[in-house]
């Protein structure tokens, strides 16, 4: 599959999903590296109108979990994130998110993998908003019970 079918196939899979709810779309891949984007906008803030650093945490896992997909047999394969550390660096009220993932080291039974979230505020500026690791699990279907 060429790139534009892989990012049409992740965004199809959001439908009915937390990916869908948070506004999440997938706008490159290059095979090594896995880029996401999502609007701050009232519905990922938190009480103070600031951005939720759940819904930061939910985007690097999801950009994460699915770059290992990206690297596997579905048919065959579950992929679990069973680790994310994330460092909220910057508040963001409004703007943009773009999430880039890229792998640190792919095993066949666990991937580590990077993830940087950049904030383009409503001025312009883009500056690094969240650094996050995460490990993934590459679980066997027929294993799993």
């Amino acid at each position: 599959m060429n790139k534009e079918e892989i990012l049409f196939q992740l965004n199809a899979s959001s439908s009915d999903t937390l990916m869908q709810t948070l506004g999440i779309v997938y706008t490159d891949f290059t095979g090594d590296t896995l880029t996401a984007e999502m609007d701050v906008t009232s519905t990922v803030h938190q009480p103070m109108r600031f951005l939720h650093g759940g819904a930061s945490l939910a985007m690097a896992e999801t950009v994460g979990s699915f770059l290992s997909i990206t690297t596997v047999n579905i048919s065959e394969y579950h992929v679990f994130g069973t680790q994310v550390n994330g460092y909220h660096l910057k508040s963001v009220k409004n703007g943009k998110l773009t999430a880039t993932a890229k792998f640190i080291n792919k095993g066949k039974t666990s991937h580590i993998v990077e993830i940087s979230i950049y904030c383009t505020d409503e001025n312009g500026i883009t500056f690094k908003n969240c650094h996050v690791t995460m490990t993934n699990r590459i679980i066997p279907k027929n294993n799993f019970a």
